[in-house]
């Protein structure tokens, strides 16, 4: 990667030390620090040293705030030099006038010059420097790669142009009696989308390990899990049945299973609609809230997304994102039997974090993606805004993980380090597509999204069982 100036690699460092600083800080962890040194800007009468490991957790982190600090003002200074534009240098100078600010309400709660209650007070103006050191990288990356006119001005969503449906590839299928059946029942498996599976599984676990309590039990984990398994199955193969035609004339589609009939249409309605049935019986079995939430589930991606957002509107992904969403409600009610706070903020994280996944892949098949008629992102409005696009819902997708913190309990130090260092390399990836913009850029932020998710939902899961 060729980046000329070094400025978007310390403006992307101070973001992720300042977003270390207030996620640490909306943890238990420092919650229980700041109680054992009381002092400012050292412990006992602002002097003496630490006497517990939560002391010395607590002074390490007004170190790290200093260090910090001295980052963002780093970043303002060569703002001034390099001759960012207005916007980047306005975010970096509210950054540095707000440091101070935060830091001496955080010293004044520290030393009982405030009411404790007023730590929101300083967890909240973290939150708003984070906001304004990311929303200079964004403006600086997209005056420095972006390409303000490179959106499409003849794009209509729908699929009354597609290429006509004997130019679609025609991928190879088995004709000898033993390798067909073994590709048609790899198909079956196929039409579940089981690489959705783990996430979204996943996702739900977390939600029940959040929720604890005496309906977290074997028995309930088990069922919720296997009834999600199935309801994403369902959704998949209702989702390859509805886009079966349009799948055949698209290059990373054409080899479906119905794209290329090794299963037919009656078939796969079939198996979707027992995967569908199974799923509710199980999820029934846990409490009928869990069991309505599966259903709605499973319409709004087979139905609503599949058939109105994804071939109708540019906002298809966003909107899309509750579907990936649902299974933290899922998880919540099953354990609760209810719909809970801690739920819908895990339900938020992943609802944010799925455009900063998603377009990545539209970028890497924007040339597909238009050849099917879908009005995905990079299609409509451009690889620019997309770019754009993707570290906005990224800045989202961190500050809510911090709203789940300080909401959450069970969340501490472990759940704090993986966040902040997996999604420093989140971060990283997307200013590398910024000034690369290839498909394998995109490819790599892709995954790294991908990354960021699953290890911090295996942090929650620890984080609420373990610690």
């Amino acid at each position: 990667m060729n980046i000329p100036d070094k400025f978007p690699a310390v403006l992307a460092a101070a973001a992720m030390g300042v977003y270390l600083l207030v996620v640490v800080g909306a943890t238990t962890s420092l919650t229980e620090a700041a109680t054992a040194c009381g002092g400012w800007p050292a412990c006992g009468d602002g002097a003496a040293l630490p006497t517990a490991t939560e002391g010395w957790i607590a002074l390490g982190h007004r170190a790290l705030a200093v260090a910090v600090g001295l980052l963002v003002a780093l970043s303002a200074a060569l703002a001034w030099r390099n001759g960012a534009d207005r916007r980047v240098r306005a975010a970096l100078a509210l950054a540095l006038v707000v440091y101070p600010a935060q830091a001496g309400v955080g010293a004044l709660v520290a030393v009982d010059g405030l009411p404790a209650a007023l730590g929101s007070v300083h967890l909240l103006l973290g939150v708003g420097i984070f906001g304004a050191v990311l929303a200079a990288l964004a403006w600086w990356l997209e005056s420095e790669t972006g390409v303000p006119d490179d959106a499409p001005d003849d794009f209509e969503p729908g699929t009354d142009d597609l290429p006509p449906i004997e130019d679609a590839p025609e991928p190879e299928i088995p004709s000898a009696t033993l390798p067909r059946l073994k590709a048609t029942a790899a198909a079956y498996f196929r039409l579940m989308k089981p690489r959705l599976m783990w996430l979204l599984c996943l996702v739900a676990a977390a939600a029940m390990a959040l929720a604890g309590g005496s309906g977290f039990t074997p028995r309930v984990v088990a069922a919720t899990l296997a009834g999600g398994a199935l309801s994403i199955g369902a959704s998949g193969t209702f989702n390859h049945v509805l886009e079966r035609d349009v799948d055949k004339r698209m290059q990373r589609t054409s080899d479906r299973p119905l794209a290329t009939d090794l299963v037919p249409v009656t078939n796969a309605l079939a198996f979707g609609g027992l995967l569908a049935v199974a799923s509710l019986a199980l999820f029934w079995t846990v409490n009928p809230l869990t069991a309505a939430l599966g259903l709605v589930a499973i319409a709004f991606y087979s139905v609503v997304y599949t058939l109105v957002l994804k071939p109708n509107t540019v906002q298809n992904t966003v909107i899309g994102g509750a579907a990936g969403a649902l299974p933290a409600l899922i998880g919540w009610a099953a354990v609760t039997g209810e719909v809970g706070g801690g739920g819908v903020l895990l339900a938020a994280v992943i609802f944010l974090w799925t455009p900063a996944h998603f377009y990545n892949l539209a970028l890497a098949y924007k040339d597909d993606y238009e050849r099917g008629g879908f009005p995905m992102m990079p299609v409509v409005r451009g690889e620019t805004a997309t770019r754009r696009h993707i570290l906005w819902y990224l800045g989202a997708t961190l500050v809510a993980a911090v709203a789940l913190a300080a909401a959450a309990d069970p969340l501490g130090a472990l759940y704090a380090v993986v966040g902040v260092a997996v999604g420093g390399v989140f971060l990283w990836t997307v200013v590398r597509l910024h000034y690369e913009q290839t498909e394998g850029a995109a490819f790599r932020a892709f995954h790294a999204s991908n990354a960021y998710l699953g290890l911090l939902l295996f942090a929650v899961v620890f984080d609420a069982l373990v610690v």
